[in-house]
C-alpha cells in the first residue's frame, strides 16, 4: 500500500487506450506532482469526448530528467513520436516519466455526468490533481 494520495490525471483517449492495451508503459508529464512515489495509485480521467474515469495504474517508479536523457529512457515505452515528444516539452528543460505497472480498466467507466451527480463538486483534473477521500471511496480504490 502506498503512503501517497491517489492522483487523478487527465489523459487523451488515444494515450489511455495505449496504456490499457499495455503498449504505453510510461506516462509523460511536464511537472512532477509533489506527493507521488513508487506504489502510488493513479486514476485516468480520459478527456473529451470520453469524459470518464476509465481505470488506473500503480506507479512503478518516477524519473525526472533533462529532456534528451528522458527521451533515451522512454522512446520505446511512451507511445509517442520524437516530434510529438519535443513539441510536448517545448520550453521545458526537464521532463517527468511515470513508469506504469498493474494497469486496470473499469468494465463500466465513471462518467463525468455520474461523478458530478454522486460526488459534491467533482472537478475533472486539468493536468493532475489529488483525489479526495470521497472520490476514492466512491470509485473503490
Amino acid at each position: 500500500m502506498s503512503d501517497y494520495p491517489t492522483i487523478l490525471i487527465a489523459i487523451q483517449p488515444k494515450y489511455a487506450d495505449l496504456i490499457f492495451e499495455g503498449l504505453k508503459k510510461v506516462e509523460l508529464r511536464r511537472v512532477k506532482p509533489k506527493r507521488i512515489g513508487d506504489g502510488s495509485i493513479v486514476l485516468l480521467y480520459v478527456s473529451s469526448p470520453i469524459k470518464s474515469i476509465a481505470g488506473g495504474f500503480r506507479v512503478k517508479n518516477i524519473v525526472e530528467e533533462p529532456i534528451n536523457k528522458l527521451w533515451k529512457k522512454v522512446y520505446n515505452l511512451a507511445g509517442i513520436s520524437r516530434k510529438d515528444f519535443e513539441k510536448y516539452y517545448c520550453g521545458n528543460s526537464k521532463g517527468v516519466g511515470i513508469f506504469i505497472e498493474n494497469t486496470w480498466k473499469y468494465s463500466k467507466p465513471f462518467s463525468l455526468v455520474e461523478l458530478r451527480k454522486n460526488l459534491n463538486n467533482f472537478i475533472p483534473p486539468q493536468s493532475f490533481r489529488y483525489a479526495t477521500q470521497e472520490e476514492t471511496s466512491y470509485i473503490g480504490v
